[in-house]
């Protein structure tokens, strides 16, 4: 089971003074936080795949590109990044590796946290949803980046993704000036959006590791169920405050990130609004897959009795692979009884394969010392899994 190093933050923004609000941010602690590779690999390509325009051969280099610089000392362990081959790149590639890297943290870190499953609450990029959710969300200015369909509501969720160069993984004692503004942002899109739930998470990409700041509000719909057995280091007593300038819900409703009045609508309203909006996605994910399985010529197996169709991608763009990843694409779904997703990444350890499936894309990624599996075993490893 691979691993990143993460920090829990739970901050309350006070509202009371007129255009202002004051955070307070408490470090809840720190530990191991389990990540599959597999999963970071399957969110990013399926984000691909999503898109209205695909270029099969280009999502397969973004795929080969992002293994290139994700490394592990082994096949499950603490995931690190190649800082040297990202010091080297340009500005874009590191933009790319690091903003990937936040994405599939952050999903990684929503799973095993929150035992948030995509079997049970949808999960909808940003990029794909503004058109669907036209009236419910602004198209321009401040924007998460996923939005998780909760039973308790809409749970927006920010993923940023940032190159460190200090050894020490973590900035020391509080925040930084990047992460306080972004929080300032994200608290006005709250608040103009009917104070819509939301947390953020900060990965860093350094010569220690790969850690990940999470910042979750007080009032979070996912604080009540958060897991804290993984923690290893309680946080400290001391907060860490900062004054957040128009914030304050005005008595005539919400307001712009450019501070302009606008109308909010109930909160209620709004999570209808955006429940049909992502109830309409299904279906467009539907025809994106059937798309991709048609691209696919090759057939590897079958699952649970469906024709399975993708081939094995090497993460070698800098020069000899470390990893390879298996793309796959099922013929149609499959419905597997599923264990929480704590209890999935907690079955993989020892020699077992790390594999993902979300809806129809399959993903599996191997140490490419040692043979490869077959399908045999990890049709069977997913079928116990399930």
């Amino acid at each position: 089971m691979s691993t990143v190093r993460a920090r829990v933050w739970r901050f309350t923004i006070d509202k009371g003074k007129a255009g202002a609000g004051a955070v307070r941010a408490v470090e809840i602690g720190q530990g191991p936080l389990p990540v599959s590779l597999a999963a970071m690999v399957n969110i990013n390509a399926l984000a691909c795949d999503l898109r209205a325009t695909v270029h099969q051969r280009v999502r397969d280099h973004e795929i080969r590109l992002l293994l290139s610089y994700i490394t592990r000392n082994q096949s499950m362990g603490p995931l690190n990044a190649d800082c040297s081959a990202l010091d080297s790149s340009a500005g874009h590639i590191k933009r790319f590796v690091s903003e990937c890297t936040g994405l599939g943290v952050m999903s990684a870190a929503s799973e095993f946290l929150f035992d948030w499953t995509h079997t049970t609450s949808g999960l909808s990029s940003f990029d794909v949803l503004p058109g669907k959710l036209h009236g419910a969300y602004a198209t321009t200015g401040v924007r998460p980046d996923l939005l998780y369909d909760l039973d308790d509501g809409p749970l927006a969720g920010e993923a940023r993704g940032r190159r460190r160069k200090a050894k020490q993984m973590f900035p020391a004692g509080k925040g930084t000036p990047d992460q306080k503004k972004r929080l300032e942002e994200l608290a006005r899109w709250s608040v103009s959006h009917s104070d819509h739930a939301y947390f953020m998470s900060w990965v860093w990409l350094g010569p220690g590791g790969i850690g990940v700041d999470i910042f979750l509000p007080d009032d979070s719909t996912a604080l009540p169920g958060l897991r804290t057995d993984w923690i290893d280091t309680p946080g400290g007593p001391q907060p860490w405050e900062f004054d957040v300038p128009g914030t304050a819900r005005p008595s005539g409703g919400g307001t712009r990130p450019d501070r302009s009045p606008v109308t909010t609508p109930p909160r209620v309203s709004v999570q209808a609004s955006v429940r049909a909006a992502i109830s309409r996605v299904g279906p467009a994910a539907e025809k994106a897959m059937n798309r991709a399985f048609g691209r696919e010529d090759n057939q590897i197996g079958k699952l649970a009795g469906v024709p399975v169709r993708g081939r094995w991608i090497r993460g070698d763009t800098l020069g000899a692979a470390r990893h390879e990843v298996l793309l796959a694409v099922l013929g149609e779904r499959v419905e597997l009884a599923r264990p929480s997703p704590h209890q999935r990444l907690a079955g993989l350890t020892g020699d077992r394969l790390d594999t993902y499936l979300d809806g129809r894309l399959l993903t599996a990624v191997r140490p490419v010392r040692g043979p490869r599996p077959g399908w045999d075993r990890i049709s069977a490893e997913l079928l116990e899994l399930s």
